[in-house]
């Protein structure tokens, strides 16, 4: 290939110096054939018959040295474009290829930003489950704290309220007995308490 190419670059020097070589020829070869201050015969003459052939033999010698380099030059020139689209070719098909793996990145990161909401959404139904039963579990914790207070504070009026009464039926009932307690009873009673006591 890179012989092909400096070929191709040096073809038109080497044709054109050919070229000018074999043209110096000829005039060299039209020039020595004389006779330029006689009057130019009519018809066809032998001069014209030299000038023919050399001018077929310039052309044949021409056409055989450039022969060979011009076939090299378009068959080198050729090669090189068919080589240049079969790399294109490949190129196409590596950047198809890239295309194609970027293509799938892109699906593979639509299908993982898919797969990480689905997972989001998941964790947050999870979420609010948890928080709702245990919301849920101290509610019904709050209620039993509510109820045992209520009992609690309940009870505790009920004993307030036996103890106000014990001590106002106590109290009436003190008077009762001072009302209906003679002295004479009050005497005795105490006499007995002492006797019990003593003894």
């Amino acid at each position: 290939m890179k012989i092909a190419r400096r070929l191709g670059y040096r073809f038109p020097a080497i044709l054109s110096a050919t070229a000018l070589f074999l043209l110096t020829v000829a005039g060299v070869a039209l020039a020595s054939s004389g006779g330029g201050a006689e009057a130019a015969p009519k018809g066809w003459v032998i001069e014209d018959t030299y000038k023919v052939m050399n001018f077929v033999v310039l052309a044949a010698a021409l056409f055989f040295i450039a022969k060979k380099p011009v076939k090299e030059f378009f068959s080198s020139r050729t090669t090189g474009i068919q080589e240049e689209l079969e790399g294109l070719e490949l190129k196409k098909a590596e950047a198809e290829k890239v295309l194609a793996g970027y293509a799938e990145k892109i699906s593979a990161l639509d299908q993982e930003a898919e797969r990480i909401v689905a997972d989001y959404v998941a964790q947050g139904e999870d979420a609010k489950k948890r928080i709702l039963a245990e919301a849920e579990a101290q509610a019904t914790k709050l209620e039993e704290m509510a109820k045992r207070n209520i009992e609690q504070e309940f009870k505790s009026a009920k004993d307030q309220l036996r103890q106000e009464i014990s001590e106002k039926a106590l109290a009436q009932a003190e008077v009762l007995v001072k009302k209906s307690i003679a002295t004479e009873d009050q005497d005795r009673l105490v006499d007995d308490y002492l006797t019990k006591v003593v003894a």
